[in-house]
């Protein structure tokens, strides 16, 4: 069995609360941040903003350099913007200086709602990661069309040899890369049933009134709608098969997920 490689417990990292349920593990981390159609990257705008700025992007963990690289192992995260936002300005001036801007990526999804016997015992089933890392430019053309085509196969599986390609210099142009070296990142994921507290469960009047249980949560793709100037007839078999697909997986992971059992530190 292979080792497993995870990323270093730091100050900046590191999961206090609940850390029975975090992962440092490169696998598991990478599939959460892959998964999610949108990630959440923060940085600071600079000494004249008091406030750090989010801003929801689409991106991909992956390794131009080591393209048979798998999911757990090292990978950069490829972020997808316009030439002239602020981050893109930001990492461009950050080339000058050395490493690159700093930024931090969050995302989550959502498994299940956990319904318990009190409030303070609600809970999601979850998984969630965070990603610290250093933010340049992609400057090879080479590496930019590897990675643009990284991330528009994430939208819809073998989209971009499904679409008009290569782009033109205009878009090109427009387009800016990202590529995030990672230092560190962390995971947490919860599943499994309700975690109620003795007193509660061995009281006969709440059970017996109160309905405790797990609702399934899970992202769902619907049949696709032409628009106005489409003049192809048949959806595409890429199109159908990947929703297909996905649909499928979010269920079943959902579902899953509820029959998990708790870990001992929630078992009461």
């Amino acid at each position: 069995m292979g080792r497993t490689l995870t990323y270093p417990k730091r100050a900046s990292n590191t999961v206090n609360r609940y850390k029975h349920r975090a992962t440092y593990d490169l696998g598991a981390i990478h599939s959460i941040v892959n998964d999610s159609k949108v990630l959440h990257v923060s940085f600071n705008p600079g000494p004249d903003d008091p406030f750090p700025t989010i801003l929801p992007m689409i991106g991909q963990m992956g390794s131009f350099d080591y393209p048979s690289a798998t999911i757990d192992e090292p990978l950069e995260c490829y972020l997808h913007g316009y030439v002239s936002s602020r981050i893109m300005n930001l990492a461009r001036n950050s080339d000058e200086d050395g490493e690159g801007l700093p930024i931090c990526i969050a995302t989550s999804k959502v498994d299940g709602i956990v319904l318990s016997l009190t409030p303070n015992s609600h809970n999601y089933n979850y998984r969630s990661a965070i990603l610290h890392g250093y933010a340049k430019l992609v400057t090879s053309e080479e590496e930019k069309l590897w990675a643009m085509q990284l991330i528009t196969n994430s939208v819809v599986s073998d989209r971009w040899n499904n679409s008009r390609v290569p782009p033109d210099r205009a878009e090109m142009s427009s387009t800016v890369i990202l590529k995030v070296k990672i230092v560190d990142g962390s995971g947490k994921i919860r599943d499994g049933g309700v975690s109620d507290q003795r007193k509660d469960t061995e009281n006969g009047d709440v059970t017996g009134r109160i309905w405790t249980g797990v609702v399934p949560v899970w992202e769902t793709y619907g049949e696709p709608v032409a628009s106005a100037d489409n003049k192809v007839v048949q959806v595409p078999e890429h199109v159908t098969s990947y929703i297909a697909k996905k649909n499928a997986e979010n269920r079943s992971y959902a579902e899953a997920a509820i029959h998990v059992q708790l870990p001992p530190e929630e078992q009461h």
